[in-house]
């Protein structure tokens, strides 16, 4: 692993950096789409596109990075570097440029999109099951999330008639943001108020009530895949929104208003349960559904997206965790454009309007990533000199 390029030396330096760039070409070729400046000739279905491009593109990169990061951490076991790594990498990257030179029913297309999210799983699952870690059920969601971008695929060929495949992906991040969520948020917000030595201590979530909000999003998302528009996916989408409601109540997340990579996690988890209560209004025709959709994609995923790659990418660096001014503006972009976006899903104002100021906020919000932790990325551990020298 020494000898790679820096960029090869974690899952999350190539999945990070793919990850926002993404978000910055997907997006403004769709901005160019939706306001009319030009026709995706190339694409046989551009909404499609757009919609499986943001989802198992761009979410799905920062996934990857995030668990080919985490894993090693979890079993001790190295990291996939190298050779392998970029391998990894180059697959993903098919699946954004296929759709370009092939139409969306070609099984090369379909197998390279979703078979990366298959390989990843099984990736992931023997560096598990080897080290006897407890941490299967999110390398399930990761091949269930494959499962989800090849019947996503289907779909868009015209060989199935449902919207079930982009819909389970959207249901499956969901779940994997509120069991990561209620690891990483208690566990920061814990060190950060013992670092400046609050007499008050954040209690730990007591494990049965997690795993009974966790069993109830997973309910209300599946009442939502299996039942839509029915009482019972709207009184089980509530519940779990006001489950989360309580669950964020009880971090402190107010109290950490002066680390922004503590309180952009609490930030990122409250659009949770606002996108539960929004598709649960949905279910009884009070909003429209893509208001509760937007509230997950734009407001959860993308701002947690943001939370989690700057720490990472300080951290697994070897740098201090300290958000610099353009990483504090980049969450206070993403948190305008998840906010339009709803907005404009909701029909509030000018909606026109609030949709091109929410894709400029978006772009910049992940420009300034780039700007910011695109160097790094590229770049050696900033304490590698230090134990050559030692050495």
């Amino acid at each position: 692993m020494a000898k790679s390029p820096p960029i090869l030396r974690g899952g999350f330096r190539p999945f990070f950096l793919g990850a926002a760039a993404w978000a910055i070409s997907a997006l403004a070729a769709w901005l160019t789409v939706l306001f009319g400046f030009v026709s995706f000739d190339l694409l046989d279905n551009p909404l499609a596109w757009h919609r499986h491009e943001m989802l198992f593109g761009f979410v799905g990169a920062a996934i990857a990075g995030f668990v080919l990061t985490a894993v090693p951490n979890w079993t001790g076991r190295l990291p996939i570097a190298g050779g392998p790594l970029a391998a990894l990498f180059a697959v993903w990257l098919s699946g954004r440029l296929l759709p370009f030179v092939s139409p969306d029913n070609n099984p090369m297309l379909i197998l390279v999109d979703g078979g990366f999210y298959l390989l990843l799983a099984f990736l992931l699952a023997r560096e598990i099951i080897q080290s006897r870690n407890r941490n299967l059920p999110v390398v399930a969601i990761v091949l269930l999330f494959g499962a989800a971008g090849i019947l996503d695929r289907l779909e868009m060929a015209g060989s199935l008639d449902s919207s079930l495949g982009w819909r389970a992906g959207l249901s499956l991040v969901v779940l994997l943001i509120a069991i990561i969520g209620g690891r990483i948020i208690p566990s920061f917000t814990r060190n950060w108020l013992s670092s400046i030595g609050a007499r008050e201590r954040l209690s730990t979530q007591p494990r049965t009530l997690d795993k009974v909000i966790i069993a109830l999003t997973a309910a209300a998302l599946l009442a939502w895949l299996s039942a839509p528009f029915s009482l019972l996916s709207a009184v089980l989408l509530s519940s779990a929104s006001v489950a989360h409601f309580l669950r964020l109540s009880k971090l402190h997340g107010w109290r950490c208003s002066a680390n922004a990579l503590v309180w952009i996690l609490h930030l990122a988890y409250l659009w949770l349960p606002v996108g539960l209560l929004l598709l649960a209004g949905a279910q009884v025709e009070i909003v429209p559904e893509t208001a509760g959709i937007h509230a997950f994609s734009t407001g959860a995923m993308a701002t947690m997206i943001l939370a989690v790659m700057s720490r990472a990418s300080l951290g697994h660096t070897g740098r201090a965790l300290f958000a610099s001014r353009e990483i504090v503006a980049s969450y206070i972009l993403i948190t305008i454009a998840a906010v339009l976006r709803v907005q404009a899903a909701l029909s509030i104002g000018d909606g026109q309007a609030a949709l091109a100021v929410a894709g400029a906020a978006w772009l910049g919000a992940f420009g300034l990533f780039l700007f910011r932790y695109g160097p790094t990325l590229c770049a050696p551990r900033s304490d590698e000199n230090t134990k050559a020298g030692q050495a």
